[in-house]
């Protein structure tokens, strides 16, 4: 998704619906370590998404793996699901974009509980403060998590948050994970399950209007991306869209869209 000014809240497809934090506002993780102790208690109350990223551990998580982060406790399968969604997630992410330069905290929680304590909703992932993502119980899946990731990556490589407007980020994160709700298979010669000429929602606050009201406008901006980065050679498309807004040129005048 887009960014937006600060505090910012985030929901991603339909299938996530309580607010949570945005990505992008790191100093408020700095901020949050230098806290007094009381005031950081009181920011942990209301921001316990933000706190669980910064301190894992202090919310009943275990390390599973470098940087991945699950409840304690979990049997053997159940570590080892949640380290191939990762690895899975990753590896998507890394092909498209051809190597990573974001490496996310990833959260996993295989129960509500775990979830809600650590200030998830009715969501199934979602990407905090650019530097984590949570996982909920259905959303430990490679599809969810890569969905995610790819929102912390293109962000990752962008200079200014608000550069690609919030229809392009989602529609992205879509081809990336490869959702086979809003797109066809990637054998098809055009992945397009819904088109529309109209236009779609630039900033935040739009896109969850309009995507909560129709579950059709990630598919609509997933064949939008999808026939741009084709009609443009691949994927290598976008990392000269990121080179070009990096350098000072404007969205539309880039992707002509």
């Amino acid at each position: 998704m887009a960014w937006k000014r600060w505090p910012v809240w985030r929901r991603g497809p339909v299938w996530r619906r309580a607010p949570v934090w945005r990505r992008g506002r790191v100093w408020l993780l700095v901020v949050l370590a230098a806290l007094p102790i009381a005031a950081a208690a009181v920011v942990a109350v209301a921001f316990p998404s933000v706190a669980a990223t910064t301190c894992p551990t202090c919310y009943g998580l275990e390390r599973l793996a470098p940087g991945v982060y699950a409840e304690s406790g979990l049997p053997p399968d159940r570590r080892r699901q949640v380290v191939s969604t990762v690895e899975e997630a990753e590896r998507r992410v890394r092909d498209f974009y051809g190597g990573r330069q974001a490496s996310p905290r990833i959260l996993a929680c295989l129960g509500d509980r775990c979830y809600r304590r650590i200030g998830g909703g009715g969501e199934r992932g979602v990407a905090v403060l650019n530097r984590a993502v949570m996982l909920s119980p259905d959303g430990v899946d490679p599809v969810i998590a890569s969905h995610e990731m790819s929102h912390v990556e293109l962000h990752a490589r962008l200079v200014t948050d608000d550069a690609v407007p919030q229809w392009f980020d989602e529609g992205l994160a879509v081809l990336v994970s490869g959702d086979p709700r809003y797109l066809a298979p990637e054998t098809a010669a055009d992945r397009c399950l819904v088109s529309t000429d109209a236009t779609l929602p630039v900033t935040l606050d739009a896109w969850l209007r309009a995507a909560g009201a129709d579950a059709r406008t990630y598919a609509e901006a997933a064949c939008r991306v999808s026939r741009w980065v084709t009609a443009s050679g691949g994927s290598h498309a976008v990392l000269d869209l990121v080179r070009r807004l990096n350098a000072g040129e404007a969205f539309g005048a880039v992707t002509k869209m």
